[in-house]
């Protein structure tokens, strides 16, 4: 049994339902794709975060932090740990950047690597999973709208 909000009503007579608010809506749906993902993934000590930093490692190969920022849009102070416990676990490796001495650049490791490649099927069935309620023009306008609202 879902329990869901009654519509809350201000003195001025605007009506707000948490239920019909996108942020709320999107809040409920990752949370419901972070499930799916744990679920799924096989490896209980990697994060979601974790995965997508991964990803972007692999598919645009060393980046700086501040680079792995602006494409997974993770805060500075989140990547931080992100790269701290992924480097832990000997999936990334660190180096100074042949240009700029004060810059870092971050690799996967083979092990990394190998990782994000054994995980992609897995990735694949989480998505897939994530909008199973939906048909497959739903699915496209449901990334549609969504690649629109990040742009």
């Amino acid at each position: 049994m879902t329990i869901r909000y009654k519509t809350i009503t201000t003195e001025d007579g605007l009506e707000y339902n948490p239920d019909f608010q996108v942020g709320h809506l999107l809040r409920r749906a990752y949370q419901r794709h972070l499930v799916i993902f744990q679920e799924n993934v096989k490896d209980s000590s990697l994060t979601s975060v974790q995965f997508s930093v991964l990803c972007a490692l692999v598919s645009l190969g060393p980046l700086s932090q501040t680079e792995l920022v602006q494409c997974t849009a993770v805060d500075q102070g989140t990547i931080r740990g992100v790269l701290k416990r992924l480097r832990a676990r000997s999936l990334i490796s660190f180096a100074k950047d042949d240009v700029d001495g004060r810059k870092v650049i971050v690799s996967t490791t083979r092990k990394g690597h190998s990782l994000v490649m054994d995980i992609i099927p897995r990735a694949l069935k989480i998505s897939d999973l994530s909008s199973a309620d939906l048909d497959q023009s739903e699915r496209e306008q449901l990334q549609h709208l969504l690649q629109r609202l990040i742009a």
